[in-house]
C-alpha cells in the first residue's frame, strides 16, 4: 500500500515538473531554458545515477515542445505587428493619394486658369502698354513655376517616395528678388561676414524663410520697401528681412501669426518657426514702430546636438 502510494506521489511529482520545465521553455530565455535542462540531468544523475536516461528525455521533451510552442507565438505575434504596420502605411497612402486628388483637382486647375488668363489678358485691349503685358507675363511665369512645383510635390506624394529633386537655396536668391520686384516691392541686399558654404538644411531654409517673408511683404504691403540683410557669423547665419509701411492701404498682419484683418490666416509665420526651431535656432517676427514688419532669424550652421 505504501508503495503504490509512493509510485503514485512520483508520479504526480514528475508531472508538475515536466509542467514547470514546459512554462520555462515557453516563457523564458534559450539560456535559462539551457539551465533548467542541465539542472535536472544532474540533479536526477545525484539521486539516481541508473535514471540518468529517463531524466534527459523528461527534461527534453516538455522543454522541446515549450521552444516549439514558443516559436509559433513569436511568429503569430510578429506577423500581427506586421499586419498592423502595413494597415497604417495603406491608410497613410490613402491619405496621401486623397490629399493629391484635392491638390490636382482644386488648386492645380486654378493654377492653370490663372496661367492662361495672364496670357490672354494682353490681347483683350488694342494697344496695351508694354508694362501691363510684361506684368501679365511675370503673373504667367509665376504660376507656370507654381504649377510645376505643386506636380512635382503631387508625384511624392503619389508615389510615397522621397524628393530628390535639387532643392532650393541662397544661390537662387537673385531669381526669388527679381520674382519679388515684379511683385511690386522694392528690395536691397546687403551682407555681411565671410560667406562660406551653408549646410544644406540651413541653406534651403534659409531660403524659404526669405521667400515666405517676400511673399506676405507682396501680399500685406505691395509697393513697399523690403531690406534683406545676410549676417555670415562664425556659428550661424543671422536673417532679417524688414519692410515698412504699404504705399496705399492694405490688410496688415498682426502679431499672432499670418492673419490679415478681414481675411483668412495662413501658416507662413509658423513654417518659419518651425524651420528655425527645427535647426535650433530662433526666429522673432513682428511689426515695426513705422507700421511695417520685420521678420528676424537665427540659423546655427551645426546640429543642435554638436552645438549641445
Amino acid at each position: 500500500m505504501v508503495s503504490v502510494s509512493a509510485s503514485g506521489y512520483l508520479l504526480v511529482a514528475l508531472l508538475v515538473y515536466s509542467l514547470c520545465l514546459y512554462a520555462v521553455a515557453v516563457r523564458c530565455r534559450p539560456r535559462i531554458v539551457v539551465a533548467a535542462a542541465a539542472v535536472t540531468v544532474v540533479g536526477a544523475g545525484f539521486l539516481e545515477p541508473r535514471a540518468v536516461p529517463e531524466a534527459v528525455f523528461l527534461a527534453v521533451s516538455p522543454l522541446l515542445i515549450g521552444a516549439v510552442v514558443r516559436q509559433r507565438r513569436s511568429g503569430e505575434r510578429q506577423l500581427e505587428e506586421q499586419e498592423r504596420r502595413h494597415s497604417g502605411e495603406r491608410a497613410l497612402l490613402e491619405e496621401r493619394q486623397r490629399i493629391a486628388r484635392e491638390l490636382h483637382d482644386v488648386v492645380a486647375h486654378h493654377m492653370s486658369v490663372i496661367a492662361i488668363q495672364a496670357e490672354a489678358a494682353p490681347y483683350k485691349t488694342a494697344d496695351p502698354p508694354p508694362e501691363l503685358v510684361e506684368s501679365f507675363a511675370d503673373i504667367r511665369a509665376s504660376a507656370l513655376a507654381g504649377l510645376s512645383e505643386l506636380r512635382r510635390v503631387l508625384g511624392v506624394l503619389r508615389t510615397g517616395g522621397r524628393d530628390t529633386a535639387p532643392q532650393p537655396g541662397l544661390a537662387e536668391l537673385d531669381a526669388l528678388l527679381d520674382s519679388a520686384r515684379s511683385g511690386g516691392v522694392s528690395v536691397t541686399v546687403t551682407s555681411s561676414g565671410n560667406p562660406v558654404p551653408l549646410p544644406d538644411g540651413v541653406d534651403l531654409s534659409a531660403y524659404r524663410i526669405v521667400q515666405e517673408a517676400l511673399s506676405n511683404a507682396m501680399r500685406h504691403a505691395p509697393g513697399s520697401h523690403v531690406e534683406l540683410r545676410l549676417a555670415y557669423l562664425p556659428g550661424s547665419l543671422v536673417l532679417e528681412i524688414c519692410n515698412d509701411a504699404a504705399l496705399r492701404a492694405v490688410p496688415v498682419l498682426v502679431a499672432s501669426g499670418d492673419r490679415a484683418a478681414g481675411g483668412g490666416g495662413g501658416h507662413g509665420l509658423i513654417g518659419m518657426r518651425e524651420r528655425t526651431v527645427m535647426l535650433g535656432g530662433s526666429l522673432t517676427a513682428g511689426p515695426t514702430a513705422d507700421g511695417g514688419f520685420r521678420v528676424a532669424a537665427v540659423l546655427p550652421m551645426s546640429p543642435p546636438e554638436e552645438a549641445a
